[in-house]
């Protein structure tokens, strides 16, 4: 795993791929969601109203596949892997997607999870998914979200096992970095959110848990894929579930004490 943001993203845009957890450490990783002109401003309702699982990194001009948060970076071909939809259907997951690009597209770069995992690792909070060289957990949960205009569905969430003796760590640690989701919006029984089964998780991998471990969940940037499969939008482009953009911002960036 490179631990320069420029060098993964080098390698990403040669065709490498693969879940992005663990890599490029201390710098932020990004969700995407391009969506046409018409469409953006709902998507950008939908995550001021939704901001648990959607919280806003930054926002593009129409067209433009650059960001601050990375100046030399190109959206269309530095992420490991995308998802390519029309009218709420997955029809594509390649490793770039210039040929699919339009000049209507705008893109929103969301806070993920990724992010805090180093603050977790730092303070004795063992990530498993890392451990077994696996894609986190995400699950769809009963919790709808706000709708806004056109936009609607419901949260997506991650989860990670949590022995119960760093659980307050855990809560404590990822509450300081409200960008990248926060602190967890549940803890144990799943079924508390409409999950049935954590061995099958809807996108990504099953992790093993040791024993005693929690089960804890944090809402996910994916949240907006679930939106687009419910609300069936003509077009959007997406980050493939745990494939992330990795940034040149520092994680410590978003931290609030």
């Amino acid at each position: 795993m490179l631990q320069d943001p420029a060098q993964a993203r080098a390698l990403f845009r040669s065709g490498v791929s693969g879940p992005t957890a663990g890599w490029a450490a201390g710098h932020t990783q990004a969700n995407l969601i391009a969506v046409p002109g018409d469409w953006a401003y709902e998507m950008l309702l939908f995550c001021q109203r939704n901001p648990k699982p959607c919280p806003v990194l930054d926002v593009t001009d129409a067209g433009s596949w650059t960001t601050p948060l990375a100046p030399d970076a190109d959206l269309r071909t530095d992420l490991p892997r995308y998802r390519v939809w029309e009218h709420g259907e997955l029809v594509a997951e390649p490793t770039d997607v210039v040929e699919h690009w339009r000049d209507d597209l705008v893109s929103f770069l969301i806070g993920c999870s990724f992010t805090f995992e180093g603050a977790l690792t730092d303070s004795g909070v063992p990530m498993r998914h890392v451990e077994q060289g696996r894609n986190v957990s995400m699950y769809v949960t009963s919790r709808p979200c706000r709708p806004a205009g056109r936009l609607r569905g419901p949260m997506v969430v991650s989860m990670r096992p949590v022995p119960p003796e760093h659980l307050a760590t855990a809560i404590r640690e990822t509450a300081l970095l409200p960008a990248v989701h926060g602190s967890p919006v549940h803890c144990g029984e799943p079924a508390g959110l409409g999950i049935d089964d954590l061995d099958r998780p809807d996108f990504g991998d099953p992790v093993a848990a040791e024993p005693g471990d929690i089960p804890v969940f944090w809402a996910c940037g994916v949240t907006p894929q679930a939106a687009v499969m419910a609300s069936r939008p003509p077009f959007a482009v997406t980050h493939a579930p745990g494939q992330m953009f990795i940034t040149d911002a520092r994680d410590e960036q978003y931290r609030v004490a």
